[in-house]
């Protein structure tokens, strides 16, 4: 019986054991292999006197270690933090003081970058470098914590010194995500969360031991991490990549005859761009979209490059790791909706008295169910306000928390969701309120924009103006005067922009998003 995280590998599908489950470059580790490693992990965690629910954070690209580090780790009794590997040294500094993490693993040359911030990480009694071999370490003298090498701090077998590891409803890692006011907020998740999410998503996406998955996105990435427990769940293989180019996108898909690809829109987008053989493209079972809506054009695109491969268009967030799919049957009828609920979920449209809307009625995304998180971490006041009881008569029980999306989405006759956008990222002009994502797709089908963001910044007369962020499609300049005459071909005069601002890239999250705080900020000042 799975219960704890780490049963995905200790009691991997039949007859799994000893096939391929995660390749890291030119190395690959069976279920049973990599099962020793995070056992070893596990072991030097028990030798420390890691007790139940303390933290082990890894700050580190995707590779074998990240992954065996965070499954060791929930072997031990412990809770996992990933922690971006791009992020700056007092973000990282922020994430381990917030949590309290005792535990840090990394590599000699991120330790060197956030070494001066460690000096306020009084909960940290060990740092773990993974690239130093016993005896080489950097000799640090740090006051409050040791450093020791990968190799030298793993041990043959855990000894569960601590007693009872943790039950399914027990906190299994905390994931940081952004937050509106500019400091990160921790997500909390449990066993049964991520057992339940691998279970429900490797359903809908019919995974199974045949498969072989690309992992491009962040493992600290909740839909990043999904890709590794919706392969495990069934036997699958994953094959890590640290996203550079696009062009390694085909060229991993074509080494390791990849079935599995999932992304966010901006990648999706550069992805649409390059040239596949026909035999790698073919190959390809399904492709994912999460993280925002994938402009049409693309989608449209991909199709082309992929025959084989059904679409799947998918929502979800953090703080209920996936909510909803779009089948992709549908995928022609409604190319703009987020589909229905996933498997053992339930979406619910509400107005702000908690009443349902009816068909047609904008209202907020609610989500209950299993994969509902156990709220923010150390903050009480801030899960209060998402994490709320689900309305009278929605639930047998009462109370139980359901998630509170704070995103606008309407439903159709059929069921079906189609997302409006997020209250903080509205647009309010001239009186309209107005989704970013509805002047974004004019400006993508345009065929003239690669990147393309919509903001909405403070005008005294018109309460917002619209301000179009866009990088041009090819090498040429972008050709503000020619977008904006097709958008206002397409768009009411309300909804075109007011300025567009050309820029070769758009800065992103480093989840791979666009960063709308950071561009609203400098494009504010």
């Amino acid at each position: 019986m799975r219960t704890s995280l780490h049963h995905l590998l200790e009691h991997p599908a039949p007859g799994a054991e000893l096939a391929p489950a995660l390749t890291y470059k030119y190395v690959t580790y069976s279920y049973l292999a990599l099962w020793r490693e995070v056992i070893a992990f596990a072991g030097g965690l028990d030798r420390i006197g890691l007790r139940r629910g303390e933290r082990v954070a890894t700050f580190l690209e995707s590779r074998t270690e990240t992954v065996v580090a965070i499954f060791g780790t929930s072997a031990a009794g412990g809770v996992f933090v990933p922690i971006n590997p791009l992020l700056r040294p007092q973000q990282v500094s922020y994430i381990l003081q917030d949590c309290g993490v005792r535990v840090l693993v990394t590599s000699s040359d991120r330790l060197a970058l956030i070494e001066q911030e460690l000096r306020d990480c009084t909960t940290l009694e060990t740092v773990v470098v993974v690239d130093s071999r016993s005896g080489s370490a950097r000799p640090l003298q740090p006051k409050h914590y040791t450093v020791q090498p990968w190799a030298a701090f793993r041990e043959a077998e855990p000894t569960n010194r601590h007693g009872a590891r943790a039950v399914d409803l027990d906190m299994a890692a905390i994931l940081y995500t952004s937050g509106s006011t500019g400091k990160p907020k921790g997500v909390v998740l449990s066993h049964r969360n991520l057992i339940v999410g691998a279970e429900s998503v490797s359903s809908y996406l019919g995974n199974s031991a045949a498969d072989v998955i690309l992992s491009i996105l962040p493992l600290s990435f909740d839909a990043g991490f999904s890709q590794l427990t919706t392969a495990f769940s069934v036997g699958a293989h994953v094959v890590l990549m640290n996203y550079l180019l696009p062009g390694d996108v085909v060229r991993l898909c074509d080494a390791h005859s990849v079935t599995g690809l999932t992304c966010v829109p901006p990648l999706w987008i550069q992805i649409a761009n390059e040239t596949w053989p026909a035999d790698t493209a073919a190959r390809l079972r399904y492709f994912a979209n999460t993280g925002g809506r994938m402009p049409k054009a693309t989608l449209d695109t991909l199709r082309k490059h992929f025959p084989n491969a059904a679409p799947y268009l998918m929502y979800g967030l953090t703080e209920a790791f996936r909510s909803t799919y779009l089948d992709p049957a549908e995928v022609d009828r409604r190319p703009n909706s987020i589909g229905k609920a996933i498997p053992n979920a339930e979406i619910l449209v509400l107005r702000p008295d908690g009443s349902r809307c009816q068909p047609g009625e904008e209202g907020e995304l609610v989500h209950r169910g299993a994969l509902v998180a156990m709220g923010y971490w150390n903050d009480a006041a801030r899960t209060a306000e998402r994490f709320r009881p689900v309305p009278h008569g929605q639930a047998w029980r009462s109370p139980e928390l359901a998630v509170y999306s704070g995103d606008t989405v309407v439903m159709d006759d059929e069921g079906f969701l189609y997302f409006v956008g997020r209250r903080d990222e509205m647009i309010k002009t001239s009186g309209y309120r107005i989704s970013p994502n509805e002047i974004e797709e004019v400006a993508f089908s345009t065929g003239l924009v690669r990147d393309a963001v919509a903001l909405g910044l403070d005008d005294g007369a018109l309460g917002q103006r619209i301000i179009l962020v866009a990088s041009p499609a090819g090498a040429e300049a972008l050709d503000v005067e020619a977008l904006l005459a097709d958008m206002k071909r397409a768009l009411p005069r309300y909804m075109v922009p007011t300025t567009v601002v050309n820029r070769d890239a758009i800065p992103r999250s480093p989840n791979g998003k666009y960063d709308r705080v950071k561009l609203r900020q400098e494009l504010a000042s």
